[in-house]
């Protein structure tokens, strides 16, 4: 089950939040705090998500994050505001937050926001199980672990490390299609370390070797089925990127993380072009984007 803590200093918005998540059956409530100065790591043990507010008089929210991540808290911060600063906000995502839940609250939002992290979480669940059920059957199918394959082992994690951080930074951590993405990194990992050429693959034909990896044989309707689905999540996970970037730039234009990798993982043209339309209050884009190039770039970000 997951477990919330609430950090806000409105009694009122704290019971609403409480009611929605019991409600709902999204989990269970290990804790509460009025503002973040108290809050220490020993409070958040066994915690999966952190609901805060981002102004608190003593210590705000973003403060508060800082403090609990450099005491090791390793779960999910979501941030309560009505502030719409987008320096803060920029800031809030820099810091690791995974969405916003705006001010006033509104139930249906908290619902859908919520529940698509706690599904986040329980793929995210499911694939580590996954893993760990793979990595058993090849052990047994192997010589005791040499050098070579702890470093190996080793370098893998590392990767795969990098690559949540990226993640976090990019502000799509809790994006449904981050699962497929760390899946992506790590074949593509793989393939590399194996001392293979990296094909030059369609994403389609990209997308039916992972999850055939993963499912095993699947008959041609549900394949199909699958790549869409997953091509449908990456797309949409990529343009969250593209957009979470463009409004870095437009708060900041030198802001580190938009320096970095607007012109890396995308075209720069296409990233001034959406920056006028977060300007001019539009929510979609026309702009160009090519995914592929955002998994080549992001690959060798992961790699770096």
């Amino acid at each position: 089950m997951i477990r919330f803590f609430l950090i806000e200093d409105d009694p009122v918005i704290r019971r609403m939040l409480e009611r929605i998540i019991m409600e709902c059956n999204l989990g269970e409530i290990a804790g509460q705090a009025s503002d973040g100065i108290g809050v220490s790591i020993d409070q958040l043990y066994g915690v999966d998500i952190v609901l805060i507010d981002l102004l608190m008089p003593g210590q705000d929210g973003i403060q508060t994050i800082k403090k609990l991540r450099s005491e090791g808290f390793a779960g999910r911060f979501i941030m309560v505001s009505q502030v719409e600063n987008k320096e803060m906000i920029g800031e809030a995502y820099l810091q690791g937050i995974d969405t916003f839940i705006q001010k006033p609250i509104n139930r249906l939002e908290v619902m859908s926001v919520l529940k698509r992290v706690v599904d986040h979480l329980s793929l995210e669940a499911s694939l580590q199980s996954i893993r760990k059920s793979l990595q058993i059957l090849d052990v047994k199918a192997k010589e005791p672990v040499d050098a070579d394959h702890k470093s190996k082992i080793s370098q893998e994690s590392s990767l795969e490390q990098k690559a949540r951080q990226l993640l976090l930074q990019l502000g799509i951590a809790s994006e449904a299609g981050a699962p497929d993405l760390l899946l992506i990194m790590r074949w593509l990992g793989e393939e590399e370390q194996r001392g293979d050429k990296l094909r030059e693959l369609q994403l389609k034909e990209l997308y039916t070797f992972i999850l055939q990896k993963l499912h095993g044989n699947l008959d041609e309707q549900s394949i199909v089925k699958e790549v869409r689905a997953m091509e449908q999540r990456i797309r949409r996970m990529v343009i969250q990127a593209f957009t979470h970037l463009s409004s870095l730039g437009l708060t900041d234009y030198a802001n580190p993380t938009f320096e970095h990798f607007a012109p890396r993982l995308f075209d720069f043209q296409e990233v001034r072009m959406r920056m006028q339309e977060l300007e001019a209050g539009e929510k979609t884009t026309k702009c160009r984007i090519s995914v592929k190039k955002f998994l080549s770039v992001f690959l060798l970000e992961a790699k770096a």
